[in-house]
């Protein structure tokens, strides 16, 4: 099955605003403990997501070491529906001529013919940024990749790939970083202007900051994992709950979730795609019910005064 194009002949990007992150499909434990669902749940987040109109999924090699694909793959065949596919490669390899078996691996495992968008997942250690996209140009040449994007680059990084790629005639399609109302990064590292300014889609992972603007977490749990700890020391207790809190009273008056609040957020910022995960129904219906209305000034200005740029 091939997934329809999602660009122009250009190499523009044009997804949609909303769609699905694939991570946990494929791995057995989260953050160090055994995960509490399995195929089945993912199964109907699945069939939840495209009954919502959602089709759009990002998955990578790394995600479960190919599981996550492989049922994504086996999910596309067996619904028949179109779907828009982004996968990743990631450079541990000394060499760029190895992204070329990567993805060729990648398209076997979600039994596609060639990928809508295929992203360098971080910033290799062993090779230079050029090398890697003269390797995605010829990806695209082959048809392969309908478009070619990066994750997790800074702005400087991410302006080394653009100007690569243009060399070729390129785009750089996309950037996918971490960005929600708890990680405003890209607003202060130059990574969100730097997309506008060179027509690149922020993708933003992460939307729901790990959980915690889902309402699974407390600031006063003191046991948290590591890397959902780091919201609290970024915040401070005080502020990452009142930050939590004033979600949770716009989501009361609209007569949403915290989750649908904190996403109709970061959907109203220009130029930004939002991929939160979605490990059962009732998750990916609720990440749907982020769309179809929009966030007043107010609200939007009330949520921006209790949040701030993280540090890290």
């Amino acid at each position: 099955m091939d997934s329809n194009s999602a660009t122009s002949p250009s190499g523009r990007l044009d997804l949609p605003p909303l769609g699905v992150g694939t991570w946990a499909w494929g791995d057995r434990r989260v953050w160090g403990y055994e995960r509490d669902y399995g195929r089945p749940e993912v199964e109907q987040a699945f069939w939840a997501s495209l009954d919502a109109g959602l089709n759009f999924f990002d998955t990578a090699e790394v995600y479960g070491f190919g599981t996550s694909e492989r049922i994504l793959g086996e999910l596309l065949r067996s619904s028949g529906k179109p779907a828009l596919v982004a996968t990743k490669y990631a450079p541990f390899r000394p060499t760029a001529g190895s992204l070329h078996r990567a993805l060729n691996g990648s398209l076997h495992r979600l039994g596609l013919e060639r990928v809508d968008l295929y992203q360098i997942h971080f910033p290799p250690f062993f090779l230079r940024i050029e090398p890697l996209m003269d390797a995605l140009a010829e990806v695209v040449a082959a048809g392969k990749a309908g478009a070619v994007g990066v994750s997790n680059f800074n702005a400087a990084q991410m302006r080394r790939a653009h100007d690569a790629l243009a060399r070729h005639g390129i785009r750089l399609a996309s950037n996918q970083v971490e960005y929600s109302l708890l990680d405003r990064t890209p607003e202060s590292d130059g990574v969100l202007r730097t997309c506008r300014e060179l027509g690149v889609v922020l993708i933003a992972y992460s939307p729901l900051a790990m959980g915690w603007l889902g309402g699974r977490y407390s600031p006063g749990d003191r046991r948290l994992p590591g890397r959902l700890n780091r919201y609290l020391r970024a915040h401070g207790e005080e502020a990452l709950t009142a930050a939590l809190r004033r979600v949770s009273e716009i989501a009361e008056t609209r007569s949403k979730t915290p989750a649908q609040v904190a996403l109709n957020w970061l959907l109203q910022q220009d130029g930004v795609v939002v991929i939160p995960g979605a490990k059962n129904a009732a998750q990916a219906r609720q990440n749907a019910g982020a769309l179809g209305w929009r966030l007043t000034a107010d609200e939007q200005a009330a949520l921006d005064q209790v949040t701030r740029p993280a540090r890290r």
